[in-house]
């Protein structure tokens, strides 16, 4: 996988296909939320994501995906349903740095709920 595929699979919830990828020192911030130092904080993290994305239907869509050097941005949404009732609505940018050996050392998630759902 090349870094936009690395970064469009992590940002869509395909955790488990960027761990080959996570150098030990990836870092994770999700602003204003929780940093996450470590390959090893990262990936326990994933899987607690992954195990909301499973209790609930999800539909990611990119909206634009910027890659320059060793660098990609991805924006998009990602709507949260259960019982066919929308239950969470994020608009949402993630910041991928990686170094020379296409390991993913930084990512940076701004995630912006809708409000009054």
């Amino acid at each position: 996988m090349n870094i936009t595929d690395i970064a469009t699979a992590f940002s869509n919830g395909a955790f488990a296909a960027t761990y080959p990828y996570l150098s030990d020192q990836v870092v994770w911030i999700v602003v204003g939320e929780k940093t996450y130092a470590g390959k090893t904080a990262v990936t326990k993290q994933c899987e607690q994501v992954q195990i909301y994305f499973e209790s609930v239907q999800t539909d990611f869509k990119t909206i634009q995906i910027i890659t320059e050097a060793h660098k990609v941005v991805i924006s998009g949404t990602a709507a949260f349903s259960k019982e066919g009732q929308l239950i969470s609505f994020i608009s949402a940018c993630d910041i991928y740095e990686f170094n020379a050996r296409q390991q993913l050392e930084k990512i940076t998630s701004y995630c912006i709920p809708e409000k009054g759902i």
